[in-house]
């Protein structure tokens, strides 16, 4: 299993990081596009079957296709990009957990499902517009998170965050990655050459403490959309959301936590001018 882990990982490395830093910014968002098409046919899957998982798919697809067309013909104004982030945020907020609290991920339906997703999708091709590395540091805040509260909760993890949602998860990992994000975030902020990213540019247009609150908050948002997937598979009844990633899963069980942090960041940047 750790074999085809690598494996999978390597490879979307070497899909994901030429886009990146190497091609105009619509390869990314085409390349992007795709891996969220197949996370809204996932997610649709979960909802209501396969037959809504295609449609689905399709209508994202072709309005990401439409979005991504209209960019590179006129631009998108900076009050699209703002209100779509702000919109999906604001939903995230409001709407994620409400639908943990009442133990049902299905509120919403296929339009909500959609509609974050291609939010995200928004987001992502935002942030690549800033710079490489403004992109990778809002992304590196999700994979902090994780990779902090796993290690953490494993070696300390005694209560647990959401038992009957995810019982492998513990409040002492999720401390852990709100406490690494924070640290490792201050500490990038810091860094002449990341004076471009979202810690960075907390940290001089607002204060250290102020940059630590968000970038907590953040964190915490990260929790909410890893563990809204994880209620909407125990309610369809399904380990993963997918078989296309081999040792991973579905391209929604790796993207699950950046969903409501990538719209959040961007909006982020745009509020900080």
């Amino acid at each position: 299993m750790l074999g085809k882990r690598v494996a999978t990982a390597l490879v979307l490395l070497a899909i994901l990081l030429p886009p990146i830093f190497r091609f105009d910014s619509w390869v990314w968002g085409a390349v992007t596009l795709l891996f969220l098409v197949a996370a809204s046919w996932e997610w649709a899957r979960l909802l209501a079957g396969r037959g809504a998982a295609a449609a689905t798919a399709i209508a994202l697809g072709a309005s990401g296709a439409a979005l991504l067309g209209w960019r590179e013909a006129a631009g998108w104004p900076a009050s699209f990009v703002f209100v779509v982030c702000a919109a999906a945020t604001l939903a995230w907020l409001v709407l994620g957990p409400i639908h943990l609290r009442r133990h049902d991920a299905r509120g919403g339906g296929l339009l909500l499902a959609a509609a974050w997703l291609l939010a995200c999708w928004v987001a992502l091709v935002g942030l690549r517009e800033i710079g490489p590395l403004a992109l990778l540091a809002a992304m590196a805040i999700v994979w902090v998170a994780d990779i902090a509260a796993y290690f953490v909760g494993r070696a300390f993890g005694r209560r647990k965050l959401a038992p009957s949602i995810s019982p492998g998860k513990s409040r002492e990992g999720a401390f852990g990655g709100l406490a690494a994000v924070v640290a490792l975030g201050l500490a990038a902020a810091a860094m002449p050459s990341l004076s471009t990213t979202l810690p960075a540019r907390l940290v001089d247009e607002w204060s250290a403490p102020a940059a630590a609150v968000v970038l907590a908050a953040l964190a915490a948002l990260s929790i909410v959309g890893d563990l809204h997937e994880s209620l909407l598979k125990r309610q369809a009844g399904v380990k993963d959301s997918g078989a296309v990633l081999p040792g991973h899963g579905g391209v929604l069980d790796r993207i699950d936590a950046l969903v409501p942090v990538m719209p959040a960041a961007m909006l982020l940047h745009r509020l900080l001018g």
